[in-house]
Parts: structure tokens; C-alpha cells; sequence
């Protein structure tokens, strides 16, 4: 295993961990992320506060790998995302009060590491499905 594969694992169990204090250790003061709902936020402490909101959010929240592959200094991680809405969630989109639904979804997160710290993160995942899942969009109509 890689540096950069080693640090991506690092923010993955700080993540699963709920602790923001060894997320915040893995990246870099001037790290980049995108995600979703046209975020983006610059600095570790904007990235951590990201993570934050997902947890207070989803108290139960993990993610579970289902592949992490590296190349040089790049990581992709594909998972899946798994938690019960306990509280409000916070989003660009504005609040959705807590559903005390469960939710599992899947998504594609790409690391760049340098110097044995995350510079750059971007999240990609279905934002339909979590919609669909936590009830405040309609199923998908089928054929």
C-alpha cells in the first residue's frame, strides 16, 4: 500500500469514527473539495465542518468501502453510505428535518495526496436516490 492509499484510509476511519480532529490531521490547511449541489470549500477546517454536518445529521453514519484504488499520488474510493436521518441535515439546497429514515447509497470519492496530506477531494454521488430514500422526493416512476 501506498502513502497516498495509507492517508486516504486514515481520513476514511477518522470519518467512520465520527472524529474530527483526525480528519482534520490528514488534510492540508488549503485543501480543495467538491461535492454535490455545486460545493465547493476550500481549507481542512471548511472540509471537516462538511463531514460534521453529515454526522450530526446521520449519528450513526459510516461508510464502507468497496474498492480503493491508487495511482501515484490519486485514490478513489467507491462505497457506500449508510446511516438513519436523526437530525436536521444541512445542505446547499437548504434543511431537511430529521425522516428517522435509513439510507444506503452509493458513491465515488477521488483523493489527491501530496506531501502525506489530502489536497484535493472530489465526492460525487446520486443525490436523486438519497432524495428518494429520506421521502422528500417522489420514487422514480417506472416503465
Amino acid at each position: 500500500m501506498g502513502v497516498a492509499r495509507e492517508v486516504v484510509q486514515k481520513a476514511i476511519d477518522a470519518f467512520n469514527a465520527h472524529d474530527p480532529q483526525r480528519m482534520r490531521d490528514v488534510y492540508g490547511d488549503g485543501v480543495v473539495l467538491s461535492a454535490p449541489g455545486d460545493v465547493q470549500l476550500e481549507g481542512a477546517d471548511a472540509v471537516v465542518e462538511y463531514a460534521m454536518t453529515w454526522h450530526r445529521a446521520f449519528p450513526d453514519a459510516k461508510l464502507v468501502t468497496q474498492s480503493l484504488l491508487e495511482d501515484g499520488e490519486s485514490v478513489a474510493e467507491e462505497f457506500t453510505f449508510e446511516g438513519t436521518h436523526d437530525d436536521t441535515l444541512v445542505g446547499p439546497e437548504g434543511e431537511i428535518p430529521a425522516t428517522h429514515r435509513h439510507v444506503s447509497g452509493r458513491g465515488v470519492d477521488v483523493f489527491r495526496v501530496e506531501d502525506g496530506k489530502i489536497v484535493e477531494e472530489h465526492l460525487y454521488f446520486d443525490q436523486v436516490q438519497l432524495m428518494t430514500q429520506l421521502g422528500v422526493m417522489p420514487e422514480p416512476a417506472t416503465t
